[in-house]
């Protein structure tokens, strides 16, 4: 199971780099608004470091938004979903391995890119550190729940509207608790409860979510 998992998740990243358009326009969103933020509002330093991983993280969430909203099409139109749900190997591994392939080509390049960000923006190392992990933990159910919810509109031609509507109430909790941990690491106060209660989002969300992921497509492709 571990080389079939390894392989589709080898496969998925070939693809994912071939479509060069799939990652790196997350990618290229994302440093715009962190960089167009000072212009919106002022250069002031001190507002910027309070202010600055907020926005990270609201980019962070649109980019997430942006670049699951065609994954599973493509496999849709040339019968790949159709070859996976047939396949003997567990569905729910074959969508886990393509989740990761997913979360590693479009999540992990804007986490890489959070430090020379927060440097830009003068934040101190801690507080680079601490929004970096909460990224770490938070990105998975962005991409998760996302995929989830591309999933529910498979059959739909126009599904944008819907599919925004669909994963930004879902999300918004991941968004507050991401942000709060990060604040509170400002203000000199603990941050172990919302890491904690992030961290077990995450852990129920990489649980739960790819066999819900697998049973609905196996839903829409029939």
């Amino acid at each position: 199971m571990l080389k079939t998992f390894w392989f589709v998740f080898y496969m998925e990243m070939l693809l994912l780099f071939r479509r060069s358009q799939e990652w790196l326009y997350p990618l290229g969103f994302f440093v715009m608004v962190v960089c167009l933020f000072p212009l919106a509002f002022t250069p002031d330093v001190l507002f910027l470091q309070k202010y600055v991983p907020g926005c990270i993280w609201i980019a962070a969430l649109l980019a997430s938004l942006l670049s699951v909203s065609h994954l599973f099409f493509s496999d849709l139109e040339d019968n790949c979903l159709d070859q996976l749900v047939l396949s003997d190997t567990s569905l729910t591994l074959l969508m886990s391995a393509k989740l990761c392939a997913q979360w590693v080509a479009t999540e992990l390049p804007l986490i890489v890119l959070t430090p020379l960000l927060g440097l830009l923006f003068q934040l101190s190392l801690m507080n680079i550190g601490v929004l970096c992990l909460s990224l770490l933990l938070g990105t998975p159910i962005l991409t998760l729940v996302g995929s989830l919810c591309v999933t529910l509109t498979l059959g739909l031609r126009q599904q944008g509207v819907l599919l925004g509507l669909l994963i930004l109430p879902l999300v918004t909790p991941v968004l507050i608790f991401g942000v709060m941990i990060v604040q509170q690491a400002q203000a000199g106060f603990s941050i172990a409860g919302p890491l904690a209660f992030l961290a077990g989002l995450c852990v129920l969300a990489m649980t739960l979510l790819p066999w819900a992921i697998a049973s609905t497509v196996k839903v829409g492709v029939d």
